[in-house]
């Protein structure tokens, strides 16, 4: 019996909930599944369904073989469609996960272009602030924004990340402008409150060496968007990354200081689980991402404009 047809069969009655489902999607008969099923079971020795006449469950190792098999499947259909003659086809469920405040300005306008661009992948969006094991919680790709701790996992660099100290012409005016990092002892500072990357203090270069200061500030948040707001309101001294406060710098609504300190950039990164054959969808989708931000024009114009889609080539 055809190992693969078992294989799918497997999966057909362990996501439609019974063999008469399974059967008549394929066209055969619910003991033709059957048959397969139980050759199954037999090859590798283990109860995968438990089988009753109102219902089917999965057992332990059948829920472990269901995960293996639909990404089987899944990668083998896409190798398909790399060498079909009718061209690649991307399809499938994609799930990407980016921080909250990046990831509604500059992931989340690109997912609905890839889906228009690629009809046959759904997309699911989650933005967060903690480190997401994108392994454990099946996530295909994260965007991650800063430096990334050593990892068994793969990166690819999308672009530059670098960080301003700004503040509010009145702020200034009313408090003097900062000419060297220590000048920050003497001013209110807006810092996040629990943020991993910044738990060493905010990075400037003196003298040809990275320091970390950790300024004082009667004011901290852990959400990046209030501080954000606060360093509007004219509060204080933040520490941003460019892509949060360029149309404030561009637009002078805040200046930044220090420059000449400025430590060296970090990255905006897409990272993803090491296989031997990426998904397609997954594949686009990073080809989106570093076509977009590697456009010349994107992050300097200030607005997150998607680059056109990324499409498969035919």
């Amino acid at each position: 019996m055809d190992r693969l047809k078992q294989i799918e069969s497997f999966v057909a009655v362990a996501t439609k909930g019974s063999l008469t489902a399974a059967a008549n999607a394929e066209g055969v008969a619910p003991a033709v599944i059957g048959r397969r099923i139980d050759g199954l079971e037999a090859r590798l020795g283990v109860k995968l369904l438990v089988r009753t006449t109102r219902r089917i469950t999965l057992t332990h190792e059948g829920s472990a073989y269901l995960e293996d098999c639909q990404r089987l499947l899944s990668d083998l259909a896409n190798a398909e469609a790399a060498v079909s003659a009718g061209g690649v086809k991307a399809s499938g469920h994609l799930r990407v996960t980016a921080p909250a405040g990046f990831g509604r300005r500059h992931v989340a306008p690109l997912v609905p272009v890839f889906a228009q661009a690629h009809p046959e992948v759904s997309v699911s969006l989650n933005l967060s602030d903690r480190v997401v094991d994108i392994v454990n919680e099946g996530y295909d790709c994260a965007v991650r924004v800063g430096n990334l701790p050593d990892s068994s996992l793969v990166s690819i660099r999308l672009a530059d990340n670098r960080r301003l100290c700004v503040a509010t012409p009145a702020y200034l005016k009313r408090h003097g402008t900062p000419a060297h990092p220590g000048d920050l002892a003497r001013h209110q500072c807006l810092s996040l409150s629990s943020d991993a990357s910044q738990t060493r203090g905010w990075a400037f270069t003196v003298e040809g060496e990275v320091i970390h200061l950790k300024p004082p500030g009667r004011l901290d948040c852990s959400d990046g968007q209030v501080l954000h707001d606060w360093c509007l309101a004219g509060h204080g001294i933040a520490w941003r990354s460019t892509w949060e406060v360029e149309h404030e710098v561009a637009s002078g609504a805040l200046v930044s200081v220090l420059d000449d300190f400025a430590a060296p950039p970090n990255g905006i990164y897409a990272v993803f689980a090491q296989r031997r054959h990426l998904p397609l969808r997954v594949r686009l989708w990073i080809d989106l991402l570093k076509q977009t931000y590697g456009e010349a024009t994107y992050w300097s114009g200030g607005a997150a404009r998607p680059a056109p889609p990324v499409r498969a080539a035919a």
